[in-house]
């Protein structure tokens, strides 16, 4: 008897824990990428991450990608094309300021995406929240590159974008099939840049190991284990599981990179956080897709 009471609850803890899971998987690629930096520059850890997941992406899910229309494909490209750009861009930013910080700054996209078409009172409060976050990220400019601050904006409108083009990608193509050949779209455009700039270390081995395991960690196992738990779980709670986001690239920052981050600082994660459990509770939904890792 005391399973059958446990049992319902068993499916909505495991997806709990699978979406926690994918969050720290995304955020500790993300800081072996960091560390690849050194070696080898932003753009090419990127194109090796999109190369990795979608060779990965195209073998699981090949089967849907024959007998596709061109408006189907025009999707694919628009949405690999944004894609590259967010991760592009993220990566850049990375290169110049803390994780933590730079995952704040772009949450502010689909924060504003959550937020838009609100007619509500106390949405007011959430983009008071995030407003009075950036405001103290901005309180000490010295301490914080703007040309990485720049780049975390990018990425946060090219995630803004990416929402919307995952919702028309997910309408035509089932589960992450559209991800695969979008993944594909991205890593064929970056190559040439990437290759350039990469140059020999492409040959060593070490780095081509570390490349595909942030492609692995950073988007391979978080998608899939999203996908697993979407199956049981409201989007809602999806929503404001993935708002945790600014505070586990914190977290990561520090524990993997030694970033520390000043109690201001960790104060405006805090406040972007908030302002995001906040939205997602409040506001109407967007669409599928709308919180997918960066």
């Amino acid at each position: 008897m005391p399973s059958a009471r446990t049992s319902p609850r068993s499916p909505a803890r495991t997806a709990v824990w699978l979406v926690l899971i994918g969050i720290g998987s995304v955020q500790f690629g993300a800081a072996m990428a960091k560390l690849l930096f050194e070696e080898v520059p932003p753009t090419t850890v990127v194109w090796l991450r999109l190369l990795t997941s979608a060779l990965v992406m195209l073998v699981a899910t090949r089967s849907h990608v024959r007998g596709r229309s061109a408006q189907d494909w025009g999707v694919v490209l628009a949405y690999g094309t944004t894609l590259a750009v967010m991760n592009w861009s993220i990566y850049e930013s990375f290169a110049r300021i803390p994780l933590g910080v730079a995952v704040t700054f772009e949450f502010l996209g689909p924060l504003t995406v959550a937020l838009r078409g609100s007619r509500r009172l106390l949405d007011l409060l959430w983009v008071a929240l995030a407003g009075t976050g950036v405001a103290l990220l901005g309180a000490q400019p010295e301490d914080l590159d703007p040309v990485g601050v720049l780049f975390a904006l990018v990425a946060g409108a090219a995630w803004a974008s990416y929402i919307y083009l995952s919702t028309a990608t997910g309408s035509r193509w089932p589960g992450v099939s559209g991800l695969a050949p979008a993944s594909l779209v991205g890593a064929v455009g970056l190559a040439p840049f990437a290759i350039a700039a990469g140059g020999s270390a492409l040959l060593d081995p070490r780095i081509l190991a570390v490349g595909l395991a942030v492609g692995l960690l950073s988007s391979v196992i978080p998608y899939s284990l999203e996908l697993v738990a979407l199956r049981t779980m409201p989007q809602q709670a999806f929503g404001i599981l993935m708002s945790l986001e600014p505070a586990a690239a914190a977290l990561a920052g520090l524990v993997l990179l030694g970033e520390l981050l000043r109690p201001a600082q960790w104060a405006a994660v805090a406040c972007v956080v908030v302002a995001s459990v906040g939205v997602t509770r409040t506001a109407r939904p967007v669409g599928a897709g709308q919180v997918a890792t960066a």
